[in-house]
């Protein structure tokens, strides 16, 4: 109501001045003129402040603020424009003063009032408000929690077929062609630390061989000879396996390792010489690699068989489909359980702000009755 009669003293204003500009007396015209302008300049701000239509302390509150500064600019232009109208509008002015004051009064009032009054009606819309949040948060949680289930009905099915994939995987290489594969790299390798026994006393000779045949020592290996020496040293069983009946590249070394030692080329230790050369006549004369020889040659035949049959190209092709078909699925489980990661981040997010929301109704309801609830 206060500001409607500010609105109506500042048309009596614009009337009156707007008669006094018609009549062209030129004692009163500017003043007239400057009143005019000035009236429109309040009816103008005035239609700009609009009351609300809900009332609540926050529509309340920025109304009584855009009053505030509407009233502090009038009366920047009451100061500045009144005492220039003088002496005429005398009685227009004094009205005007009277009525702004009054506004400025009720103003204050309301001030005043959401201040001390209904900032306890703001604290229990704001409780209106956090039962809202509570409920919709609660809304919330129960779509997660659905989420979190479908994701795992999702998941489950995976892991089983996952599983059941593998354990196929096993069976096949734990049976038929694979099995025996198996069975044939276990003796390789039986075989292979065979050799490396027979070997041993010769594995030094045969290292410093290799350095003098490399740095230009005079050892007098040709390049095939230096190629299965090299393959000895790293690899016996395969050396070996590729002999032909005899082993002659083998001899062949050996015997230019028998000429250095007889010469004392190595400069093998004693012991270690005494040694090389027994090994060296066990194999040369009594022939002592020849069993061993004869079985790495069939370990590697059938080696060759099993991994050119007819069954264990189909293994092959079904571990491989297999493989294929797992790592997808782990695909697939992978990016549900990320789902599912984000569900859960998102659950307890919302539980825990579902506690601090009900914490703050509890709080407000202490505040404004002192009473103290309990949230459930």
């Amino acid at each position: 109501m206060a500001v409607q009669g500010v609105a109506e003293v500042s048309k009596s204003l614009l009337d009156n001045s707007a008669k006094e500009i018609e009549r062209r007396n030129m004692r009163v015209y500017n003043r007239a003129r400057a009143l005019n302008k000035l009236a429109r300049l309040f009816i103008d701000r005035l239609k700009k402040l609009v009351a609300p239509d809900q009332i609540t302390y926050e529509s309340l509150n920025k109304y009584a603020q855009d009053a505030q500064k509407v009233h502090l600019v009038t009366d920047i232009d009451l100061k500045n424009w009144f005492p220039r109208l003088s002496p005429f509008f005398i009685m227009d002015r004094r009205k005007f003063l009277a009525v702004h004051e009054k506004a400025k009064l009720s103003l204050a009032t309301l001030n005043d009032f959401l201040t001390k009054e209904y900032v306890k009606t703001k604290t229990l819309e704001e409780t209106f408000q956090l039962i809202n949040d509570v409920h919709n948060l609660e809304a919330q949680q129960v779509q997660i929690e659905t989420d979190k289930s479908n994701l795992q009905d999702e998941r489950v099915p995976i892991e089983k077929e996952i599983a059941e994939i593998e354990q196929k995987m096993t069976l096949l290489q734990n049976q038929g062609p694979v099995e025996e594969l198996m069975k044939v790299e276990a003796e390789k390798e039986k075989l292979n630390n065979e050799l490396k026994h027979a070997l041993r006393h010769l594995q030094k000779p045969f290292i410093k061989v290799q350095a003098l045949s490399v740095h230009g020592g005079g050892a007098g290996l040709t390049p095939d000879e230096l190629v299965k020496l090299d393959q000895y040293l790293e690899k016996p069983f395969v050396a070996l396996a590729t002999e032909e009946f005899g082993y002659p590249l083998l001899k062949q070394i050996m015997e230019k390792l028998n000429r250095l030692l007889v010469e004392d080329k190595l400069k093998l230790k004693p012991d270690k010489a005494r040694k090389a050369e027994q090994t060296l006549n066990d194999i040369l004369n009594r022939n002592m690699l020849t069993g061993i020889h004869t079985k790495c040659v069939e370990a590697a035949m059938r080696e060759r068989q099993l991994l050119k049959s007819s069954e264990m190209e189909e293994v092959k092709r079904n571990l491989s489909a297999m493989k294929e078909k797992s790592e997808q699925l782990k695909i697939r489980k992978e990016n549900v359980e990320s789902h599912e990661a984000v569900k859960e981040h998102a659950y307890k997010d919302t539980r825990e702000r579902i506690a601090n929301t009900k914490k703050a109704i509890e709080k407000n309801v202490y505040n404004s009755l002192s009473q103290k609830i309990k949230i459930l």
